[in-house]
């Protein structure tokens, strides 16, 4: 079963970690979350997210960030190989909850579901109309509050 270690600025790491067990409470063996700390070298936070990756029990590990060039993916960069872990950036939670819906397939695979998943959550949702109604000037109605 592949890891997953997600390295973003605090508190966002563990914040998404957290929502994940939420949906999947028997996961957390094989999700870490490393915060990056403001104000700490990226030697120190390379030491602490090469730690947080030594817990993961895992052969292969996808690790996930959130900002491309910031801190917590240039330090990602430097521990992922290529061959047994693979680095995407600009995590969300639905990329990270189909990473762990799939976690069992080949490392390729996940990171194609992960980017799929990032992808597909991002949408523009229709409104109803009793959220976009305008009150007309002749409406003797006080009741301002939506049912």
């Amino acid at each position: 079963m592949n890891g997953i270690l997600i390295i973003a600025h605090a508190p966002l790491a563990t914040a998404l970690r957290q929502c994940v067990l939420h949906v999947f409470p028997d996961g957390a063996r094989g999700i870490a979350a490393f915060d990056v700390q403001a104000n700490i070298p990226p030697e120190e936070t390379l030491v602490g997210a090469a730690q947080a990756l030594a817990l993961l029990d895992s052969s292969q590990i996808l690790v996930l960030t959130d900002v491309f060039g910031a801190t917590p993916c240039n330090v990602a960069q430097k521990l992922v190989d290529g061959v047994n872990s693979k680095l995407i950036t600009g995590v969300n939670l639905p990329m990270l909850l189909r990473t762990v819906t799939y976690r069992s397939e080949s490392l390729d695979a996940l990171v194609a579901r992960a980017m799929a998943g990032g992808t597909q959550g991002i949408m523009q949702v229709a409104t109803t109309a009793p959220q976009n109604q305008v009150k007309k000037k002749n409406d003797q109605n006080n009741d301002h509050h939506q049912q």
